[in-house]
C-alpha cells in the first residue's frame, strides 16, 4: 500500500495538478504519522488502552482505507454516478477486507483495525472533499488502473521493515532496551509496567 500511495502522488504530479498532489501528500503523511506515533507510544512507553486491547493504530487498515477510495475516486471521477457508486462500494469492501484480515491473522485487535479504518477513511474523505472543485488530472483511467495493478502484482509479498524502524525509533527515544509486548502489558495491572521489569523492594542486609 505504501508504493500505491506513492503512485497516487506520481499520477497527480504527471497530471500537473499540483495542489491536488500536495493535498494528498499532506493528508496521507498526517495519517501515516499518527499510525507511527501510536505504535511508538506503546512500544517505548507502554501507553495503550487495556480495556479495548489497543496498542496502536493498524497501519494496514489505515493504508487500505486511505488508498482504495482515493484510487476509485481518481479513476472513476469522469464516469457516471452509477459507476462511481459501484467503485466506491468496491473500495469500501476492499478496505474492510484488509482490516478484517488483520484481526483474523491476530496481527491486530478489533479496536486497532477499527481505528485504522476510521483514520484511513478520514484521509481519503478529506482528500476527496478538499479537491472536489479542483481540475481533474489529465490522465486516462485505464493507464492509472493498469499501473496500480502491475505495481501490486510486482510487489506482492514484499515487505518494508517499517515495524522495525518504528520499534528502533521508540527504543531510542524512550531509552529502553526492549519494547513493550502486548501479552505482558495486558497481564500487568499497572500502566506502563510489565511483570518482567517490575522492581523488587531492596533487601536490608542481615545484622
Amino acid at each position: 500500500m505504501l508504493p500505491a500511495a506513492a503512485a497516487i502522488t506520481a499520477w497527480l504530479l504527471l497530471g500537473r495538478v499540483w495542489r491536488m498532489a500536495l493535498a494528498w501528500a499532506l493528508l496521507f503523511g498526517i495519517g501515516a504519522l499518527l499510525v507511527a506515533l501510536s505504535k511508538m507510544l506503546f512500544l517505548g512507553w507502554g501507553i495503550g488502552i487495556r480495556a479495548i486491547d489497543f496498542t496502536g493504530i493498524s497501519g494496514h487498515a489505515m493504508l487500505a482505507a486511505a488508498v482504495f477510495p482515493t484510487v476509485a475516486h481518481l479513476v472513476l471521477q469522469k464516469r457516471s454516478p452509477h459507476v462511481r457508486l459501484c467503485g466506491a462500494a468496491l473500495a469500501l469492501a476492499l478496505s474492510l477486507g484488509v482490516a478484517v484480515s488483520r484481526v483474523a491473522l491476530i496481527a491486530h485487535s478489533v479496536s486497532e483495525a477499527v481505528a485504522g479504518c476510521a483514520l484511513g477513511f478520514a484521509v481519503s474523505a478529506a482528500f476527496i472533499h478538499l479537491t472536489r472543485k479542483l481540475e481533474a488530472p489529465r490522465l486516462s483511467a485505464l493507464p492509472m488502473a493498469l499501473s496500480l495493478f502491475v505495481l501490486i502484482m510486482l510487489l506482492h509479498g514484499e515487505r518494508l521493515p517499517t515495524q522495525r524502524w518504528i520499534t528502533d525509533a521508540a527504543l531510542q527515544l524512550s531509552g529502553r532496551e526492549h519494547p513493550f509486548r502486548r501479552a505482558r502489558w495486558k497481564a500487568s495491572g499497572l500502566p506502563g509496567v510489565t511483570p518482567a521489569i517490575t522492581r523488587q523492594p531492596a533487601r536490608l542486609p542481615h545484622t
